[in-house]
């Protein structure tokens, strides 16, 4: 799988990485277990990527078991949610519990009370206890902000929506963030549900085989990642196939012009027959 260093503050990462949305917010041994299988899968294919929030539920605590006595090998990022200090507080403190205590890149979730929610981040990355600090939004409304929060110099990367049907982050964010040398994690790289959820014919995939895509998941991430001015997707799963299949569309040849915008043509309603 490619590497790319994590804009100008980070490390070398794998592009393909896991999201724990949904997936990773379980509860009981076999359910656990199971998640921990999708995490032995993730690290033995290259990926050591992985993104969760005190939003998704039980998964930051999930993720931190599966990656017990082995968290070093993992690259974590999580992000604090609360427009409330306590709050926040709380939530930081169970962070840095369920991941060893260190966290790898810690976001402003949704940009919810940024700038104090910054100085906690801040005081924590003083410490050695956080790395990065990030911030997120999956709205193009709040674009405007999330520039605002980039340009304060005070996040060393960015995660945001991208994929054929979101791409409003090519107008601003994303050349923002290159020029500011910010690292880049891709939210939603598989699109909503009814993107991934709806795959053209097996023909129409044909064509993208000599870029090494079999698969439409494989198309999406490719598209995304054909960008060089992202650096990580976060594509989330319960399937460890389907994890191997998603690593997969880490490794070049990426993309060129024609063969993106027949993956942009493909995931647009009626965009084959």
């Amino acid at each position: 799988m490619e590497s790319r260093a994590f804009g100008r503050y980070g490390p070398r990462l794998p592009v393909i990485g896991m999201g724990t949305s949904w997936t990773f917010d379980v509860r009981g041994t076999t359910e656990e277990a199971a998640r921990r299988k999708i995490v032995d899968g993730a690290l033995a294919a290259g990926t050591c990527v992985f993104d969760s929030s005190p939003m998704y539920g039980q998964a930051e605590r999930v993720l931190g078991a599966a990656l017990s006595g082995r968290r070093e090998q993992g690259f974590v990022a999580t992000k604090v949610w609360s427009a409330w200090t306590e709050e926040a507080r709380k939530q930081i403190g169970a962070s840095l519990g369920f991941f060893a205590g260190r966290v790898d890149l810690y976001q402003v979730h949704n940009l919810v009370a940024w700038r104090e929610r910054l100085d906690m981040l801040d005081e924590l990355r003083a410490t050695g206890r956080v790395a990065l600090v990030g911030a997120t939004h999956h709205s193009p409304s709040a674009f405007p902000e999330l520039a605002r929060v980039m340009q304060s110099g005070r996040v060393q990367a960015i995660q945001m929506p991208y994929n054929p049907l979101e791409r409003e982050v090519e107008r601003e964010i994303l050349p923002l963030a290159e020029s500011l040398g910010l690292g880049v994690l891709i939210m939603r790289p598989l699109g909503q549900v009814r993107v991934v959820a709806n795959p053209p014919p097996a023909a129409e995939l044909k064509p993208l085989e000599r870029f090494g895509v079999f698969t439409w998941a494989q198309a999406l991430l490719k598209w995304a990642l054909s960008d060089r001015r992202t650096h990580i997707a976060l594509p989330a799963t319960a399937n460890p196939e389907h994890m191997r299949e998603n690593a997969a569309a880490g490794e070049p040849p990426w993309l060129d012009d024609e063969a993106r915008e027949r993956v942009a043509s493909l995931a647009r309603p009626g965009g084959y027959v």
